[in-house]
């Protein structure tokens, strides 16, 4: 009723403005967020992955995903036993502030990233990293401990100006909220927890962007989102995509559906007595209808997961290892694992119901309806699944005793995508990573000879390896892979279709080239 309440109140919005004209001039954009960043420092962990707009990092990419140069003169080279990266920057680069950029400023930032009194949350990508140091002003010289094959799609960490930091704590330095970067637009205010105001960098060394201003809101509730965007408020917003196909022919707005390598899913508490076998993890995987999901919650948009690895990685993505739809299966594994059917069709073993609490996000409308279809599929197995609502911290917190739909993934390459996620060193440290405690050997084993190995051949048989091992002893249960939906006013050219990464806020979303988009006629 709520659902179908909401529906009606967007679609009556919105026809009071049918042809999708919008107060502010076609140089200027107004975005509705679903998330907002705790900060806009490269080194704490902002964009890790590029498409900053406040920074450039040495390399960028273009809509196929392909690296380019950007900081860089030209991509940076590897020696030939994968251990020395060199880097040459263009000339007569700066930072908005006007003073140059040199190979210094990429030695700092690389250098912060990794020290221990930084709080980076993105220290771990950079766990091969033994040094880095300037050869000259223009040259930046990588040294790594030990050969890692994707260390190339790390280069797109923005570049932060040493002069700024040096000498500062920077876990709480004023650079975080009123950063100075190279990239194609500066800060003008920010307003934590209400709207941030970008402007153009009119000396930008790519060119001046078209689209003069940017501001973009915070708005973490998808309904309210929905309805905001409805009343005229935005020119853009992300969407759930039932929500979002109630502007499906309407003049004015298009909406805009990208492929991803977004997935959510289930994670499974690996210390918990009842999902600490890989038998109830296999079952739970198989009692899932993920098909059902995508056509019901997700409106056709999106694909079944089985790993953190997305078909759109098709070099390395095992089709063969994905879980099918089988309560049957499932039923039998959950016998065999001793937890069996009472007489009221619920499981227990040794007087222990078979119970697994459901988490999600409170203002995730999205999360919430596949934490609603998993539970009802898991509790039709004869599994207790009750579902709540709730924070990211408290699912930090429970998750030893329940499950969690959690988000991640990226389609650069499945190093990223899976060994925090997955690798058992990672088991018991704070924040996103192996938030299940999950361990297995042989899934170790098959991720660490994936990302030291040099040989494309066998990074690939490593990640069969890896799918197979996972596949038998779950950690997860992995649900979709998302295509992320938008409705956007009609008024740009310049669009180009990416497939995204789970971070889809200012950065990797419909806008990751705003600065290229032209106003139209």
């Amino acid at each position: 009723m709520r659902r179908a309440l909401l529906l009606a109140v967007v679609l009556l919005a919105g026809c009071s403005s049918p042809d999708g004209s919008t107060t502010g001039p076609a140089t200027s954009i107004l975005i509705g967020a679903g998330s907002e960043p705790e900060n806009l420092n490269p080194v704490l962990g902002y964009a890790p992955d590029g498409a900053a707009k406040i920074f450039d990092g040495l390399v960028s990419r273009d809509a196929s995903l392909a690296l380019k140069p950007a900081l860089a003169q030209e991509l940076p080279t590897a020696s030939a036993d994968g251990l020395t990266w060199t880097a040459k920057l263009r000339k007569d680069i700066t930072f908005s502030d006007g003073t140059p950029l040199t190979a210094d400023d990429v030695v700092f930032t690389y250098r912060s990233v990794v020290d221990k009194k930084v709080n980076s949350t993105i220290a771990s990508r950079f766990d091969a990293l033994a040094g880095v140091v300037a050869k000259d002003p223009a040259t930046v010289e990588f040294t790594l401990a030990y050969p890692y094959a994707p260390f190339a799609q790390q280069l797109a960490l923005g570049i932060v100006p040493a002069a700024r930091l040096t000498g500062t704590d920077i876990n709480s330095a004023p650079f975080n909220t009123a950063p100075v970067g190279t990239g194609p637009y500066t800060i003008e205010t920010w307003r934590k927890g209400d709207r941030m105001v970008l402007k153009a960098n009119e000396k930008y060394w790519g060119g001046a962007p078209a689209i003069k201003s940017v501001t973009v809101v915070f708005v973490p509730d998808d309904n309210a989102r929905a309805t905001r965007m409805a009343a005229g408020e935005f020119d853009g917003t992300v969407l759930p995509p039932k929500l979002a196909q109630t502007y499906r022919d309407r003049s004015g707005y298009q909406i805009v559906r990208n492929p991803s390598a977004d997935y959510r899913g289930l994670g499974i508490p690996s210390e918990l007595p009842f999902t600490s076998s890989p038998q109830v993890r296999r079952a739970i995987n198989l009692g899932i209808n993920r098909q059902a999901m995508i056509d019901a919650v997700l409106a056709g948009s999106g694909k079944p997961a089985s790993t953190p690895i997305s078909p759109y990685l098709k070099d390395w993505y095992d089709e063969k290892t994905a879980f099918t739809f089988d309560v049957a299966e499932a039923e039998k594994l959950l016998d065999e694992a001793g937890w069996r059917k009472g007489a009221d069709g619920k499981r227990a073993k040794d007087g222990q119901a078979a119970k697994l609490p459901v988490l999600y996000p409170a203002p995730d409308v999205l999360r919430k309806e596949l934490a609603l279809a998993a539970a009802s599929d898991i509790a039709k197995l004869g599994i207790d699944a009750p579902v709540e609502a709730t924070t990211f911290d408290i699912m930090l917190q429970r998750r030893k005793e329940a499950a969690s739909v959690w988000g991640g993934g990226d389609p650069y390459d499945p190093d990223t995508a899976a060994y925090t996620l997955l690798h058992s060193k990672y088991a018991g440290q704070d924040g996103y990573v192996n938030m299940t405690l999950y361990r297995n050997s042989t899934v170790d084993s098959a991720l660490d000879t994936a990302r030291r190995s040099l040989d494309p051949a066998a990074r690939k048989q490593a990640y069969q390896d890896f799918q197979e091992a996972y596949a038998a002893d779950p950690g997860w249960a992995f649900l979709v892979f998302l295509d992320h939906t938008y409705v956007v006013r009609d008024r740009w050219n310049g669009q180009e279709t990416q497939v995204e990464p789970h971070d889809h806020g200012l950065v990797h979303a419909v806008w990751w080239n705003l600065e290229r988009w032209t106003p139209k006629p």
